[in-house]
This record gives structure tokens, sequence and C-alpha cells, in this order.
């Protein structure tokens, strides 16, 4: 008699979704808002790179101001968006995750830190690694604050 595995509902569980692309459905427009956002940060990102280029061994300054910058407007914007106003569902995804998620670069600032380490730069690469999470976390802070102060200045 051949071996027969139990049949109390594991075929479900187990089984292939349907529809390859069921559990993004209602969520084209979505996609589609980060997609169209991510294209425009990834040129703005290019834009200030080609403004800003680096020079082995040199401080990243325009990947840390892309950074700084971009985490600025985000802790702006995110006040903004959840706190002042009501905007379009795809107002978000567009601009915070599709522009500022494509215009912010941190895998560059990992590569950047791994260069000037892997080039001798020591000093340099712990420079950048730290003073770029604090300044982008302040930048952050300060974003959020003026935002919010400037909320506020209008409700009066």
């Amino acid at each position: 008699m051949p071996l027969s595995l139990p049949t109390s509902g594991e075929d479900e569980v187990f089984a292939p979704p349907r529809r390859v692309f069921e559990p993004l459905s209602g969520q084209l427009p979505a996609i589609g808002a980060v997609a169209v956002g991510g294209a425009l940060g990834a040129l703005a990102r290019w834009a200030v790179g080609l403004a800003l280029p680096g020079s082995p061994g040199a401080f990243p300054v325009g990947t840390f101001a892309i950074n700084v910058v971009g985490a600025f407007v985000i802790g702006a914007l995110l006040v903004v968006l959840t706190e002042l106003s009501t905007p379009h569902p795809l107002l978000r995804p567009f601009v915070a995750t599709g522009i500022l998620g494509g215009f912010t670069t941190f895998s560059t600032y990992a590569v950047d830190a791994q260069r000037l380490l892997r080039d001798g730069h020591v000093g340099t690469a712990f420079g950048y690694l730290f003073g770029t999470l604090a300044a982008a976390l302040l930048a952050t802070w300060a974003g959020v604050a003026l935002a919010r102060a400037a909320g506020q200045g209008r409700h009066r």
C-alpha cells in the first residue's frame, strides 16, 4: 500500500496563491506613485552628485548633503502630511517613499565609508560615518520642529 500524506488542510495552507500578484491587488496606484517619485528623486540625487563630485580620500560632501537635506525634508514633510493636513492618499508614497527615498542614499553612504576605510582614510571614514548619522538625525528633528512650529503659527 502506498504511503499517503494527510490532507487535513495542509494542501490549502501550502498551495501557491491563485494569482501571483494577488497580494498586491489594489496597490497599483501606490506602486506607480512610488516608482515615479523614486525616478525623480534618483535624478535629483544624480544632479547633486554632478554638482558636488567627490575625490578619492576626501570627505564625500555630495552624499553627506543629500542625506542631511533629505532627512530634514522627510522630518518636515511627514509632520505636514500626518499632523497638519489631510493630503491625497498617494502624496505620501509619491513624495516620502518615492522622491525622498530615491533622493537619499544611505547605500552610497556605506560604500563611501567602506572605500575611505579600504584606502586608509580611517579618520575621515569614521568622521563621515558618525557625522552623517548625527547630522541626519539632527536634521530630521529640526524638520519636525520647524514644521510643527509653522503649523502652530498658522492655527493661531
